[in-house]
Protein backbone atom coordinates (compact mmCIF):
# COMPACT_ATOMS: atom_id res chain seq x y z
CA UNK A 1 0.00 0.00 0.00
CA UNK A 2 4.73 -1.39 -3.73
CA UNK A 3 5.85 -2.82 -6.15
CA UNK A 4 4.29 -5.55 -8.30
CA UNK A 5 5.07 -7.28 -11.40
CA UNK A 6 2.25 -9.31 -13.44
CA UNK A 7 2.52 -12.54 -11.37
CA UNK A 8 0.11 -15.50 -11.95
CA UNK A 9 -3.49 -15.20 -11.08
CA UNK A 10 -2.82 -16.83 -7.49
CA UNK A 11 -0.75 -14.17 -6.58
CA UNK A 12 -1.89 -10.99 -8.11
CA UNK A 13 -5.13 -11.51 -5.59
CA UNK A 14 -3.72 -10.07 -2.73
CA UNK A 15 -1.93 -7.40 -3.20
CA UNK A 16 -2.50 -4.27 -1.37
CA UNK A 17 -0.21 -3.86 -4.02
CA UNK A 18 2.49 -3.13 -1.98
CA UNK A 19 2.06 0.05 -0.18
CA UNK A 20 5.63 -0.57 -1.52
CA UNK A 21 6.59 -1.86 0.88
CA UNK A 22 5.60 -0.08 3.54
CA UNK A 23 2.41 -1.06 3.14
CA UNK A 24 3.78 -4.01 2.28
CA UNK A 25 4.69 -4.64 5.62
CA UNK A 26 1.68 -3.17 7.08
CA UNK A 27 0.16 -0.69 3.92
CA UNK A 28 -0.26 -3.44 2.52
CA UNK A 29 -1.34 -3.70 6.03
CA UNK A 30 -4.32 -2.78 4.23
CA UNK A 31 -4.96 -4.40 1.22
CA UNK A 32 -3.78 -7.37 1.73
CA UNK A 33 -6.71 -8.75 2.12
CA UNK A 34 -9.10 -8.05 -0.27
CA UNK A 35 -7.78 -8.96 -2.56
CA UNK A 36 -8.54 -11.89 -3.20
CA UNK A 37 -7.65 -12.00 -6.11
CA UNK A 38 -8.27 -11.90 -9.69
CA UNK A 39 -11.40 -10.50 -12.09
CA UNK A 40 -14.63 -10.70 -12.67
CA UNK A 41 -16.68 -10.57 -9.97
CA UNK A 42 -16.77 -13.47 -7.89
CA UNK A 43 -16.45 -12.19 -4.35
CA UNK A 44 -13.15 -12.42 -2.32
CA UNK A 45 -14.16 -14.52 0.20
CA UNK A 46 -15.10 -17.18 -2.55
CA UNK A 47 -11.73 -16.63 -4.65
CA UNK A 48 -10.05 -17.56 -1.38
CA UNK A 49 -12.13 -20.49 -1.29
CA UNK A 50 -11.33 -21.81 -4.30
CA UNK A 51 -7.44 -21.67 -3.49
CA UNK A 52 -5.28 -23.72 -2.66
CA UNK A 53 -2.61 -22.17 -0.13
CA UNK A 54 -0.12 -24.65 -1.79
CA UNK A 55 -0.12 -23.64 -5.13
CA UNK A 56 1.57 -20.35 -3.95
CA UNK A 57 4.65 -22.34 -2.45
CA UNK A 58 6.48 -22.17 -5.63
CA UNK A 59 5.91 -18.13 -7.00
CA UNK A 60 6.69 -17.58 -3.33
CA UNK A 61 10.22 -19.07 -3.57
CA UNK A 62 10.57 -18.12 -7.24
CA UNK A 63 10.15 -14.23 -5.76
CA UNK A 64 12.65 -14.95 -3.14
CA UNK A 65 15.62 -16.22 -5.87
CA UNK A 66 14.22 -12.79 -7.73
CA UNK A 67 14.91 -11.00 -5.01
CA UNK A 68 18.38 -12.31 -4.32
CA UNK A 69 19.17 -11.84 -8.45
CA UNK A 70 17.73 -8.22 -7.84
CA UNK A 71 19.85 -7.27 -5.31
CA UNK A 72 23.04 -8.58 -6.57
CA UNK A 73 22.98 -6.20 -9.31
CA UNK A 74 22.47 -2.41 -9.00
CA UNK A 75 19.52 -1.43 -11.33
CA UNK A 76 19.17 2.18 -12.26
CA UNK A 77 15.54 3.14 -11.83
CA UNK A 78 13.05 4.85 -14.34
CA UNK A 79 12.29 8.24 -13.79
CA UNK A 80 9.20 10.22 -14.14
CA UNK A 81 10.30 12.52 -16.85
CA UNK A 82 7.12 15.05 -15.73
CA UNK A 83 8.96 15.78 -12.35
CA UNK A 84 12.33 16.95 -11.55
CA UNK A 85 14.28 14.59 -9.32
CA UNK A 86 14.31 18.14 -7.32
CA UNK A 87 10.96 17.60 -6.49
CA UNK A 88 9.35 15.12 -4.27
CA UNK A 89 6.77 13.00 -2.93
CA UNK A 90 5.92 10.59 -0.18
CA UNK A 91 5.94 7.10 1.28
CA UNK A 92 3.47 5.27 2.76
CA UNK A 93 3.89 2.35 5.66
CA UNK A 94 2.17 -1.17 6.51
CA UNK A 95 3.31 -2.93 9.11
CA UNK A 96 6.78 -1.42 9.74
CA UNK A 97 5.37 2.17 10.55
CA UNK A 98 6.81 5.64 9.07
CA UNK A 99 8.60 7.82 11.71
CA UNK A 100 6.75 11.45 12.05
CA UNK A 101 8.67 14.31 12.58
CA UNK A 102 7.84 17.62 14.88
CA UNK A 103 10.11 20.61 13.34
CA UNK A 104 13.54 20.35 11.40
CA UNK A 105 16.48 19.02 13.40
CA UNK A 106 14.21 17.94 16.54
CA UNK A 107 14.79 14.83 18.44
CA UNK A 108 12.01 12.90 20.46
CA UNK A 109 12.73 11.97 24.37
CA UNK A 110 14.27 8.26 24.28
CA UNK A 111 11.62 6.97 26.60
CA UNK A 112 10.47 3.41 26.61
CA UNK A 113 7.28 4.75 28.57
CA UNK A 114 5.25 4.64 25.44
CA UNK A 115 2.34 3.11 27.45
CA UNK A 116 2.76 5.36 30.47
CA UNK A 117 -0.76 6.73 30.44
CA UNK A 118 -2.45 3.68 29.83
CA UNK A 119 -3.25 1.18 33.05
CA UNK A 120 -2.35 -3.05 32.19
CA UNK A 121 -5.90 -3.90 32.28
CA UNK A 122 -6.44 -1.60 29.28
CA UNK A 123 -2.94 -2.48 27.58
CA UNK A 124 -3.96 -6.12 27.88
CA UNK A 125 -7.55 -5.34 26.59
CA UNK A 126 -5.50 -3.73 23.67
CA UNK A 127 -3.69 -6.52 22.82
CA UNK A 128 -6.23 -9.10 22.51
CA UNK A 129 -8.05 -6.95 20.08
CA UNK A 130 -5.37 -6.39 18.38
CA UNK A 131 -3.98 -10.19 18.07
CA UNK A 132 -7.90 -12.14 18.43
CA UNK A 133 -9.61 -9.84 16.01
CA UNK A 134 -7.42 -7.61 13.72
CA UNK A 135 -4.72 -9.84 13.14
CA UNK A 136 -6.86 -13.42 14.40
CA UNK A 137 -3.31 -15.07 15.14
CA UNK A 138 -4.61 -18.88 14.97
CA UNK A 139 -3.39 -21.50 16.83
CA UNK A 140 0.50 -22.61 16.20
CA UNK A 141 1.07 -19.86 14.17
CA UNK A 142 4.36 -18.19 13.99
CA UNK A 143 3.83 -14.55 15.24
CA UNK A 144 5.97 -11.40 13.52
CA UNK A 145 5.58 -8.16 15.47
CA UNK A 146 7.53 -4.96 13.95
CA UNK A 147 7.99 -2.33 16.63
CA UNK A 148 10.40 0.56 17.24
CA UNK A 149 11.92 2.45 20.96
CA UNK A 150 9.11 3.45 22.94
CA UNK A 151 6.85 1.36 21.69
CA UNK A 152 7.86 -2.23 23.89
CA UNK A 153 5.62 -2.02 26.28
CA UNK A 154 2.40 -2.51 23.65
CA UNK A 155 4.95 -4.84 21.70
CA UNK A 156 5.24 -6.71 25.21
CA UNK A 157 1.71 -7.00 25.70
CA UNK A 158 1.25 -8.42 22.01
CA UNK A 159 3.07 -10.98 22.04
CA UNK A 160 1.72 -12.61 25.82
CA UNK A 161 -1.92 -12.09 23.75
CA UNK A 162 -0.44 -13.77 20.69
CA UNK A 163 1.29 -16.71 23.32
CA UNK A 164 -2.28 -17.07 25.39
CA UNK A 165 -3.90 -17.38 21.94
CA UNK A 166 -1.85 -20.51 21.01
CA UNK A 167 0.90 -19.10 19.16
CA UNK A 168 4.16 -21.03 18.51
CA UNK A 169 6.58 -18.36 18.52
CA UNK A 170 6.58 -14.80 18.23
CA UNK A 171 9.43 -12.95 16.19
CA UNK A 172 10.02 -9.27 17.42
CA UNK A 173 12.14 -7.35 14.84
CA UNK A 174 12.87 -3.29 16.01
CA UNK A 175 13.29 -0.64 13.74
CA UNK A 176 15.33 2.36 15.29
CA UNK A 177 15.54 5.37 13.38
CA UNK A 178 18.55 7.02 15.18
CA UNK A 179 20.46 4.20 14.02
CA UNK A 180 18.89 5.26 10.31
CA UNK A 181 20.28 8.87 11.05
CA UNK A 182 23.65 7.79 10.98
CA UNK A 183 23.59 5.93 8.39
CA UNK A 184 22.82 8.76 6.45
CA UNK A 185 25.00 11.22 8.14
CA UNK A 186 28.06 9.08 8.02
CA UNK A 187 27.21 6.19 5.61
CA UNK A 188 29.83 6.28 2.01
CA UNK A 189 26.49 7.60 -0.06
CA UNK A 190 26.85 4.93 -2.48
CA UNK A 191 25.80 2.56 0.24
CA UNK A 192 22.25 3.94 1.26
CA UNK A 193 20.08 2.02 -1.38
CA UNK A 194 21.77 -1.34 -0.02
CA UNK A 195 19.14 -3.74 1.41
CA UNK A 196 20.98 -6.60 3.13
CA UNK A 197 19.17 -9.48 1.26
CA UNK A 198 17.91 -11.55 4.58
CA UNK A 199 15.52 -8.97 5.23
CA UNK A 200 13.51 -9.90 2.36
CA UNK A 201 14.02 -13.53 2.97
CA UNK A 202 12.69 -13.16 6.33
CA UNK A 203 9.68 -11.81 4.92
CA UNK A 204 8.78 -14.58 2.13
CA UNK A 205 10.04 -16.90 4.99
CA UNK A 206 6.85 -15.70 6.88
CA UNK A 207 4.93 -16.04 3.63
CA UNK A 208 6.00 -19.86 3.11
CA UNK A 209 5.35 -20.30 6.58
CA UNK A 210 1.65 -18.80 6.93
CA UNK A 211 2.59 -16.56 9.89
CA UNK A 212 0.76 -13.56 11.38
CA UNK A 213 2.10 -10.09 10.92
CA UNK A 214 1.55 -7.34 13.40
CA UNK A 215 3.31 -3.63 13.07
CA UNK A 216 2.78 -0.72 15.27
CA UNK A 217 2.85 2.29 13.66
CA UNK A 218 2.57 6.39 14.67
CA UNK A 219 6.00 8.34 14.77
CA UNK A 220 8.96 7.42 17.40
CA UNK A 221 11.30 9.76 16.96
CA UNK A 222 9.51 13.00 15.05
CA UNK A 223 11.65 15.64 13.12
CA UNK A 224 14.90 13.02 13.46
CA UNK A 225 15.55 13.34 9.71
CA UNK A 226 13.93 16.65 9.00
CA UNK A 227 17.73 18.65 8.83
CA UNK A 228 19.60 15.71 6.31
CA UNK A 229 19.94 15.95 3.03
CA UNK A 230 16.45 14.82 1.18
CA UNK A 231 18.37 13.46 -1.40
CA UNK A 232 20.62 11.23 0.82
CA UNK A 233 17.47 10.55 2.97
CA UNK A 234 15.55 9.56 0.07
CA UNK A 235 17.85 6.60 -1.18
CA UNK A 236 17.55 4.81 2.22
CA UNK A 237 14.01 3.55 2.23
CA UNK A 238 14.14 1.37 4.86
CA UNK A 239 12.18 -0.48 6.92
CA UNK A 240 10.20 -1.22 3.89
CA UNK A 241 10.75 -4.18 1.57
CA UNK A 242 9.53 -5.37 -1.70
CA UNK A 243 9.39 -8.31 -0.63
CA UNK A 244 6.50 -7.61 1.16
CA UNK A 245 4.22 -6.76 -1.53
CA UNK A 246 5.09 -10.67 -2.77
CA UNK A 247 3.47 -11.98 0.36
CA UNK A 248 0.58 -9.46 0.59
CA UNK A 249 -0.17 -9.92 -3.20
CA UNK A 250 0.04 -13.80 -2.32
CA UNK A 251 -2.16 -13.44 0.56
CA UNK A 252 -0.24 -16.18 2.95
CA UNK A 253 -0.19 -14.46 5.81
CA UNK A 254 -3.03 -12.66 8.10
CA UNK A 255 -1.36 -8.80 9.31
CA UNK A 256 -2.48 -5.77 10.65
CA UNK A 257 -0.83 -2.40 11.66
CA UNK A 258 -2.12 -0.68 14.25
CA UNK A 259 -1.47 2.32 16.41
CA UNK A 260 1.14 2.74 19.42
CA UNK A 261 1.42 5.95 21.20
CA UNK A 262 4.49 7.33 22.25
CA UNK A 263 5.72 10.43 23.98
CA UNK A 264 7.34 12.34 21.35
CA UNK A 265 4.12 11.30 18.90
CA UNK A 266 2.13 12.80 21.89
CA UNK A 267 4.06 16.24 21.63
CA UNK A 268 3.61 16.89 18.18
CA UNK A 269 -0.24 16.38 18.09
CA UNK A 270 -0.57 18.63 21.14
CA UNK A 271 2.10 20.43 21.40
CA UNK A 272 0.34 23.16 24.44
CA UNK A 273 -0.22 19.89 27.09
CA UNK A 274 2.40 19.26 29.44
CA UNK A 275 4.00 16.08 28.07
CA UNK A 276 1.86 13.68 30.83
CA UNK A 277 -1.51 15.16 29.66
CA UNK A 278 -0.20 14.88 25.96
CA UNK A 279 0.43 11.20 26.22
CA UNK A 280 -2.80 10.66 28.41
CA UNK A 281 -5.11 12.59 25.86
CA UNK A 282 -3.41 10.35 22.81
CA UNK A 283 -3.82 6.76 24.63
CA UNK A 284 -7.68 8.21 24.88
CA UNK A 285 -8.02 8.96 21.46
CA UNK A 286 -6.47 5.94 20.24
CA UNK A 287 -8.49 3.42 22.34
CA UNK A 288 -11.31 5.44 21.25
CA UNK A 289 -10.78 5.22 17.30
CA UNK A 290 -10.04 1.62 17.88
CA UNK A 291 -13.62 0.95 19.44
CA UNK A 292 -11.72 -0.31 23.15
CA UNK A 293 -14.07 2.49 24.75
CA UNK A 294 -16.99 0.05 24.03
CA UNK A 295 -17.79 -3.02 26.25
CA UNK A 296 -17.51 -5.33 23.27
CA UNK A 297 -15.46 -3.55 20.45
CA UNK A 298 -15.30 -6.82 18.76
CA UNK A 299 -18.91 -6.44 17.66
CA UNK A 300 -18.75 -2.42 17.15
CA UNK A 301 -15.87 -3.52 14.62
CA UNK A 302 -18.48 -5.49 13.31
CA UNK A 303 -21.39 -3.71 12.59
CA UNK A 304 -18.75 -0.82 11.09
CA UNK A 305 -17.27 -3.63 8.86
CA UNK A 306 -20.67 -5.01 7.24
CA UNK A 307 -21.88 -1.31 6.40
CA UNK A 308 -18.20 -0.45 4.31
CA UNK A 309 -18.80 -4.15 3.01
CA UNK A 310 -22.49 -2.26 1.66
CA UNK A 311 -21.04 0.40 0.44
CA UNK A 312 -18.14 -1.16 -1.64
CA UNK A 313 -20.51 -3.62 -2.87
CA UNK A 314 -22.66 -1.16 -4.03
CA UNK A 315 -20.20 1.02 -5.73
CA UNK A 316 -18.76 -1.79 -7.13
CA UNK A 317 -22.46 -2.54 -8.95
CA UNK A 318 -22.70 0.63 -10.23
CA UNK A 319 -19.52 0.23 -12.37
CA UNK A 320 -18.55 4.22 -12.61
CA UNK A 321 -16.13 5.41 -15.33
CA UNK A 322 -14.94 8.21 -12.79
CA UNK A 323 -14.89 10.47 -9.65
CA UNK A 324 -14.98 13.39 -9.61
CA UNK A 325 -13.59 15.62 -6.00
CA UNK A 326 -14.89 18.89 -5.99
CA UNK A 327 -13.52 21.63 -2.91
CA UNK A 328 -11.37 24.31 -1.96
CA UNK A 329 -8.24 24.25 -4.11
CA UNK A 330 -9.62 20.96 -5.32
CA UNK A 331 -11.26 20.42 -9.35
CA UNK A 332 -9.93 16.35 -9.96
CA UNK A 333 -11.50 13.59 -12.17
CA UNK A 334 -9.59 10.23 -11.26
CA UNK A 335 -10.61 7.73 -13.83
CA UNK A 336 -11.43 4.35 -12.72
CA UNK A 337 -11.07 1.13 -14.95
CA UNK A 338 -13.68 -1.16 -16.14
CA UNK A 339 -13.11 -3.41 -13.72
CA UNK A 340 -11.82 -1.22 -10.55
CA UNK A 341 -13.57 -3.40 -7.64
CA UNK A 342 -14.02 -1.39 -4.64
CA UNK A 343 -12.96 -2.86 -1.01
CA UNK A 344 -12.98 -2.52 2.60
CA UNK A 345 -10.41 -3.44 4.90
CA UNK A 346 -11.77 -6.82 5.77
CA UNK A 347 -9.46 -9.21 4.17
CA UNK A 348 -9.15 -12.89 3.63
CA UNK A 349 -5.93 -15.08 3.36
CA UNK A 350 -5.74 -18.37 0.90
CA UNK A 351 -6.24 -20.50 3.71
CA UNK A 352 -9.55 -18.82 4.64
CA UNK A 353 -8.36 -16.69 8.08
CA UNK A 354 -10.13 -13.62 8.34
CA UNK A 355 -8.43 -10.40 9.12
CA UNK A 356 -8.26 -6.41 9.50
CA UNK A 357 -5.33 -5.07 7.75
CA UNK A 358 -5.75 -1.73 9.54
CA UNK A 359 -6.62 -1.29 12.97
CA UNK A 360 -8.31 1.41 13.08
CA UNK A 361 -10.41 1.46 8.92
CA UNK A 362 -13.22 3.67 7.90
CA UNK A 363 -12.41 3.34 4.00
CA UNK A 364 -13.08 2.10 0.88
CA UNK A 365 -10.88 2.02 -2.08
CA UNK A 366 -10.43 0.60 -5.28
CA UNK A 367 -7.87 0.98 -8.14
CA UNK A 368 -8.27 3.93 -10.36
CA UNK A 369 -7.28 4.14 -13.82
CA UNK A 370 -3.58 5.54 -14.32
CA UNK A 371 -3.66 6.77 -17.53
CA UNK A 372 -6.85 9.22 -17.00
CA UNK A 373 -6.38 11.22 -14.43
CA UNK A 374 -6.74 15.06 -14.64
CA UNK A 375 -7.23 18.07 -12.63
CA UNK A 376 -5.62 19.62 -9.36
CA UNK A 377 -5.52 18.91 -5.90
CA UNK A 378 -4.65 20.43 -2.52
CA UNK A 379 -4.40 18.07 0.20
CA UNK A 380 -6.23 18.32 3.00
CA UNK A 381 -4.12 17.26 6.40
CA UNK A 382 -0.26 17.18 6.62
CA UNK A 383 1.69 14.26 5.69
CA UNK A 384 4.88 12.24 6.88
CA UNK A 385 7.63 10.92 4.23
CA UNK A 386 10.90 9.20 5.44
CA UNK A 387 10.72 11.02 8.94
CA UNK A 388 9.16 14.46 7.20
CA UNK A 389 6.12 16.61 7.76
CA UNK A 390 4.66 17.47 4.22
CA UNK A 391 2.49 20.67 5.11
CA UNK A 392 0.39 22.61 2.55
CA UNK A 393 0.60 20.06 -0.79
CA UNK A 394 -0.70 20.79 -3.97
CA UNK A 395 -0.20 18.24 -6.99
CA UNK A 396 -1.34 18.88 -10.58
CA UNK A 397 -2.14 16.38 -13.28
CA UNK A 398 -2.48 15.79 -17.04
CA UNK A 399 -3.29 12.54 -18.62
CA UNK A 400 -2.53 10.60 -15.15
CA UNK A 401 1.02 12.04 -14.78
CA UNK A 402 1.56 14.76 -11.85
CA UNK A 403 3.17 17.14 -13.98
CA UNK A 404 3.58 19.43 -11.07
CA UNK A 405 4.05 19.13 -7.28
CA UNK A 406 4.36 21.73 -4.97
CA UNK A 407 4.19 21.98 -0.97
CA UNK A 408 4.67 24.34 1.35
CA UNK A 409 6.99 22.19 3.56
CA UNK A 410 8.98 19.32 2.55
CA UNK A 411 8.18 18.91 -1.23
CA UNK A 412 11.47 18.06 -1.62
CA UNK A 413 11.70 14.70 -0.40
CA UNK A 414 7.73 14.09 -1.40
CA UNK A 415 9.49 14.92 -4.86
CA UNK A 416 12.52 12.73 -4.41
CA UNK A 417 10.16 9.84 -4.39
CA UNK A 418 7.48 11.14 -7.07
CA UNK A 419 10.28 10.62 -9.43
CA UNK A 420 11.52 7.50 -8.30
CA UNK A 421 10.28 5.13 -11.20
CA UNK A 422 7.76 5.92 -14.05
CA UNK A 423 4.81 5.07 -11.91
CA UNK A 424 5.55 6.73 -8.92
CA UNK A 425 3.98 9.69 -10.55
CA UNK A 426 0.76 8.13 -11.45
CA UNK A 427 -1.96 7.02 -8.87
CA UNK A 428 -2.42 3.61 -7.45
CA UNK A 429 -5.71 4.14 -5.03
CA UNK A 430 -8.12 6.02 -4.60
CA UNK A 431 -10.06 5.78 -1.51
CA UNK A 432 -13.11 7.26 0.29
CA UNK A 433 -14.38 7.99 3.93
CA UNK A 434 -17.33 8.99 4.88
CA UNK A 435 -18.21 11.17 8.50
CA UNK A 436 -19.59 8.14 10.43
CA UNK A 437 -16.48 6.95 11.51
CA UNK A 438 -14.46 7.98 14.65
CA UNK A 439 -11.27 9.70 13.33
CA UNK A 440 -12.47 12.39 11.36
CA UNK A 441 -14.87 13.97 13.71
CA UNK A 442 -11.90 14.64 16.24
CA UNK A 443 -10.77 17.19 14.09
CA UNK A 444 -6.91 16.29 14.86
CA UNK A 445 -4.18 15.97 12.72
CA UNK A 446 -2.28 12.75 14.04
CA UNK A 447 0.92 12.62 11.64
CA UNK A 448 0.50 9.01 11.41
CA UNK A 449 -1.06 8.09 7.95
CA UNK A 450 -2.51 4.89 8.83
CA UNK A 451 -5.28 6.97 11.73
CA UNK A 452 -5.52 10.24 9.12
CA UNK A 453 -5.78 8.37 5.38
CA UNK A 454 -9.15 7.01 7.63
CA UNK A 455 -10.04 10.67 8.63
CA UNK A 456 -10.64 11.68 5.10
CA UNK A 457 -10.66 10.57 1.47
CA UNK A 458 -7.34 10.27 -0.15
CA UNK A 459 -5.42 9.26 -3.20
CA UNK A 460 -1.77 7.61 -3.21
CA UNK A 461 1.10 7.94 -5.44
CA UNK A 462 2.56 4.81 -6.70
CA UNK A 463 1.65 1.09 -6.73
CA UNK A 464 -1.52 -0.28 -7.00
CA UNK A 465 -3.44 -2.92 -4.98
CA UNK A 466 -3.73 -6.34 -7.68
CA UNK A 467 -6.81 -7.65 -6.05
CA UNK A 468 -8.53 -4.17 -6.28
CA UNK A 469 -9.20 -5.10 -10.17
CA UNK A 470 -10.13 -7.85 -12.55
CA UNK A 471 -7.90 -10.41 -14.60
CA UNK A 472 -8.54 -7.89 -17.49
CA UNK A 473 -7.42 -4.99 -16.14
CA UNK A 474 -4.16 -6.77 -14.36
CA UNK A 475 -1.69 -5.24 -17.34
CA UNK A 476 -3.25 -1.80 -17.21
CA UNK A 477 -2.96 -1.25 -12.65
CA UNK A 478 -0.25 1.35 -11.81
CA UNK A 479 3.36 -0.50 -11.22
CA UNK A 480 5.92 1.30 -8.71
CA UNK A 481 8.56 1.36 -5.93
CA UNK A 482 6.41 3.37 -3.64
CA UNK A 483 2.59 4.11 -2.34
CA UNK A 484 2.05 7.58 -0.71
CA UNK A 485 -1.25 8.09 0.34
CA UNK A 486 -2.39 11.70 0.70
CA UNK A 487 -5.63 13.66 2.32
CA UNK A 488 -7.62 14.98 -0.40
CA UNK A 489 -11.08 15.01 1.28
CA UNK A 490 -13.40 17.25 3.59
CA UNK A 491 -16.62 17.62 4.62
CA UNK A 492 -16.36 20.27 1.80
CA UNK A 493 -15.40 18.40 -0.42
CA UNK A 494 -17.85 16.99 -3.25
CA UNK A 495 -17.17 13.05 -4.83
CA UNK A 496 -19.57 12.55 -7.65
CA UNK A 497 -19.64 9.16 -9.94
CA UNK A 498 -19.06 9.03 -13.29
CA UNK A 499 -20.94 6.52 -15.73
CA UNK A 500 -19.77 5.90 -19.25
CA UNK A 501 -22.53 7.80 -20.80
CA UNK A 502 -21.70 10.57 -18.45
CA UNK A 503 -24.19 10.85 -15.89
CA UNK A 504 -23.65 12.51 -12.53
CA UNK A 505 -24.04 10.11 -9.52
CA UNK A 506 -23.72 12.18 -5.78
CA UNK A 507 -21.42 9.95 -4.17
CA UNK A 508 -20.17 11.79 -0.62
CA UNK A 509 -21.87 15.03 -0.01
CA UNK A 510 -21.22 16.88 3.35
CA UNK A 511 -19.13 14.02 4.46
CA UNK A 512 -22.13 11.10 4.22
CA UNK A 513 -23.02 8.85 1.62
CA UNK A 514 -25.12 8.90 -1.06
CA UNK A 515 -25.10 5.56 -2.44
Amino acid sequence: MRLAKRRPALEHVLDVVVEQDVVQDGIAHLRAIAVAGGGGTQPPSERCASTTSRALVSPLRIARARSRAERSVSEPAAVCTAIPRESTVCTLPFVQAEPTPIAAGATAPDTEAGAGSIDTATLERFAELIVTFAANVQRGQIVAIGTEPGKLELTRAIAAAAYRAGAKYVDVTLFDLHVKRARILHADPDTLDYVPPWLGERILALGEQRAARIGLTGPAAPGLLSDLDPRLAGRDQLPFLRENSEVVNARTTNWTAVPCPTPAWAALVYPDLAAAAALERLWQQVLHMCRLDEPDPVAVWKVRQDTLVGVSERLTQRGLDALHFEGPGTDLTVGLLPTSRWLSARFETVDGIVHMPNLPSEEVFTAPDPARVDGHVRSTKPLVVGGTIVRGLRVRFEAGRAVSVEAGEGGELLAQYAARDDGACRLGEVALVDGEGRIGPLDTVFYDTLIDENAASHIALGAAYEFTAGEADLERLNRSQIHIDFMIGSPEVDVTGVTSDGERVPVLRGGAWQV
